[in-house]
């Protein structure tokens, strides 16, 4: 497993013993024009979810969220739920490395070129952005073969772009591991963020590359919940994409 010292300029000298880390995926966003938001269904994801853990009787030493709407107002609509049992829930820090990755400017900047290139994709996206109009159309609540393409020739680096890389991104979102080593014995962290960190964070744990941490984003569901501990260093994987809040099917939801 890996330990505070196996990413390039994150070497630390650590003699610290167990903190277990709960990484939030935030609510269900808004339409694809609009997505840095909670939808109806995302803001009772976060009541359902606050309420869960403070059943739970979960005490959080901390706090942080990305600085993205919807991971704002997810760890927002927890803290209530916490407040409203009597249960005190600390301060959110805000903290961007925890953002995910901004899939419009990758759109804006790649998907034009593979549309030179490959009719069929030209015609699927000018589909999609014909069918985002209707904020009711499926289009809005899948991914679809452009998708896929956009973001796996964006990881590959196969297009110029000015946009955050796939490797700029994923030492981002890893720069915290020091200062979350260094936390005290027994501390527990919530963490809100996107399907993409966690993943990515999962995939440390289980040392598995970019194929595999794009395939556990794409499984997770809206407000899971994944857990990791530090122990000494090392990173291990306890639960990943849980979602004992959510009992109905249709508050299960990807996107």
């Amino acid at each position: 497993m890996p330990d505070c010292g196996a990413l390039p300029a994150l070497a630390l000298s650590y003699d610290g013993i167990l903190s277990t880390l709960y990484f939030i995926r935030h609510g269900q966003a808004g339409p694809r024009n609009s997505y840095d938001a909670l939808s109806e269904i995302g803001r009772e994801q976060g009541r359902l979810l606050g309420r869960y853990l403070a059943s739970q009787d979960l005490l959080f030493s901390s706090a942080v969220c990305g600085g993205l709407v919807r991971q704002r107002d997810t760890a927002a609509l927890v803290s209530e739920a916490y407040a409203g049992a009597g249960i005190p829930f600390p301060p959110v820090v805000e903290d961007v490395r925890w953002n995910e990755f901004d899939l419009d400017a990758v759109y804006r900047e790649i998907a034009p070129q593979i549309a030179l290139e490959d009719a069929e994709f030209r015609r699927e996206y000018e589909a999609i952005v014909l069918a985002s109009s209707d904020p009711s159309n499926s289009v809005h609540r899948t991914w679809n073969r452009c998708d896929i393409a956009v973001v796996r020739a964006w990881i590959e680096g196969r297009f110029a772009s000015v946009s955050e890389s796939w490797e700029e991104f994923q030492v981002r979102v890893r720069s915290p591991l020091p200062e979350l080593c260094a936390a005290g014995p027994g501390e527990a962290l919530a963490i809100f963020t996107s399907a993409t960190p966690i993943a990515i964070w999962a995939a440390l744990a289980l040392e598995l590359g970019p194929r595999a941490i794009m395939r556990l984003a794409g499984v997770s569901y809206n407000t899971c919940l994944t857990t990791l501990r530090l122990n000494h260093g090392e990173l291990s994987l306890f639960t990943f994409n849980g979602t004992p809040h959510l009992t109905e099917r249709s508050q299960r939801t990807f996107r």
